[in-house]
């Protein structure tokens, strides 16, 4: 009995001390990924802003362009996108756009929304342009959800990555 007492107080001590610990983490982690492409401001955001156009660079929309529900109007303010993967409906639907800036939202059932930011700038005395991917996922304050977000960049990061460099290869035309 002295034995079962001790063990429970020893598991539930340790329970106390992570969730304390993740308590600490922050609640918000961001993704980012950067490429820099030859091309204009213009040409770059027009395939950033028409969600239809995505099913020319975005790995998922390639992959699920026959399951992919695009929206009647495919771009600007509430153009929306929504496919089923392992069984989960995902909707991506773009909440603002202004100039070379594009700000969406990616829902998916059961799990936290992630607000994505893409955007396009002109870099200075050259022809060449910067596409970044920002996103942004709030944690719950579960512990195991805090310590899931150290590790968010690393599972995430290479899908964006893949997306900017899928983008600049299909604007500046070679593989």
């Amino acid at each position: 009995m002295r034995l079962i007492k001790g063990f429970i107080l020893a598991v539930t001590g340790l329970f106390i001390v992570i969730t304390l610990v993740s308590l600490l983490m922050p609640s918000k982690v961001m993704t980012a990924r950067t490429v820099v492409i030859h091309g204009t401001a213009e040409k770059v955001f027009a395939k950033i802003s028409d969600l239809q156009q995505w099913k020319h660079w975005h790995p998922v929309f390639m992959q699920d362009s026959a399951a992919m529900h695009i929206s009647e109007h495919s771009s600007g303010k509430n153009a929306y996108a929504e496919w089923t993967s392992n069984g989960k409906t995902n909707k991506f639907v773009v909440t603002a756009v202004s100039l070379n800036e594009l700000k969406a939202s990616l829902m998916r059932a059961g799990e936290n929304d992630a607000s994505n930011i893409i955007s396009v700038t002109s870099l200075n005395d050259s022809n060449n342009v910067q596409a970044e991917w920002r996103v942004l996922t709030k944690l719950k304050w579960y512990p195991w959800e805090k310590f899931s977000g150290i590790f968010i960049d690393k599972i995430t990061g290479p899908g964006y990555e893949a997306a900017l460099n899928n983008l600049k290869v299909l604007i500046e035309g070679k593989p």
